[in-house]
């Protein structure tokens, strides 16, 4: 019975740090500069990048390269990706889901939900 129990708890131990570590390897996948697409946008808003980074044991991203806008509210959870921009006194709320070097998901604003695609830049 107690070789049964110390079984268990390995096992609920191992799935526990198994879980933790695929979480951070996500996250740390998630790393770089990714060049997005958004469809059905003016030209202007069409295309542009976003960047996450590692910050005092923390994830953030920025949209732009040269003026860049933080991202709010960015949380990144078993490959989904969310946050929000200021843009002209209101939000633009973002949700991503990743696989590999892709993001792929919606933008979402005061005039409606649009695509969004993102490839990650290779580095450099």
């Amino acid at each position: 019975m107690m070789k049964a129990k110390y079984l268990l708890t390995m096992i609920v131990a191992m799935a526990m740090i198994s879980i933790a570590a695929q979480s951070v390897m996500i996250a740390d996948e998630l790393l770089g500069t990714w060049k997005y697409t958004i469809s059905n946008v003016p030209p202007e808003y069409e295309s542009g990048y976003m960047t996450f980074e590692q910050k005092d044991n923390k994830m953030v991203g920025y949209m732009g390269q040269t003026d860049k806008k933080e991202m709010k509210e960015l949380t990144v959870d078993q490959g989904k990706v969310s946050f929000a921009t200021d843009f002209e006194g209101g939000l633009i709320k973002y949700s991503l889901t990743q696989k590999g070097d892709s993001l792929s998901g919606s933008v979402s604003t005061q005039y409606g939900d649009f695509p969004i695609v993102a490839v990650k830049e290779a580095k450099k």
